[in-house]
């Protein structure tokens, strides 16, 4: 049983910055790629950011210079830098992550958080 657990959104003025958090518990061997995504209302759920186990990082052309992946391999835990956040950034912001299992590896599967609700008001 694995789970993923957001926290760090709230609601904040343009301009301002937030830190979201992903932790990651549970029957854990290994966490491959991990990422970010976020769903605003009656959108489809976009990609912001992805960081591999090495540290490669990835950005939707909209949050690159404003915000920074990063992870923790040793705590299994992946943040999200959020700075200058404009009003379109608001979205229900959701962590990924491929994680195996000792009985699973070297194959791995793909896990969802609940989410945090990001609200960027003007």
């Amino acid at each position: 049983q694995v789970q993923l657990v957001e926290s760090g959104g709230g609601l904040v003025q343009a301009g301002e910055s937030l830190r979201l958090s992903c932790a990651a518990s549970g029957t854990i061997f290994m966490i491959n790629t991990m990422g970010w995504y976020r769903q605003a209302p009656g959108k489809r759920r976009e990609m912001v950011a992805t960081i591999s186990r090495t540290g490669n990082t990835n950005y939707a052309d909209s949050v690159k210079a404003r915000f920074t992946i990063s992870r923790d391999n040793d705590e299994n835990t992946m943040y999200l830098q959020m700075n200058g956040l404009k009003l379109e950034d608001t979205a229900i912001y959701y962590c990924n992550a491929e994680i195996s299992s000792h009985h699973s590896y070297p194959a791995s599967y793909n896990y969802w958080g609940q989410g945090t609700q990001v609200t960027v008001s003007s």
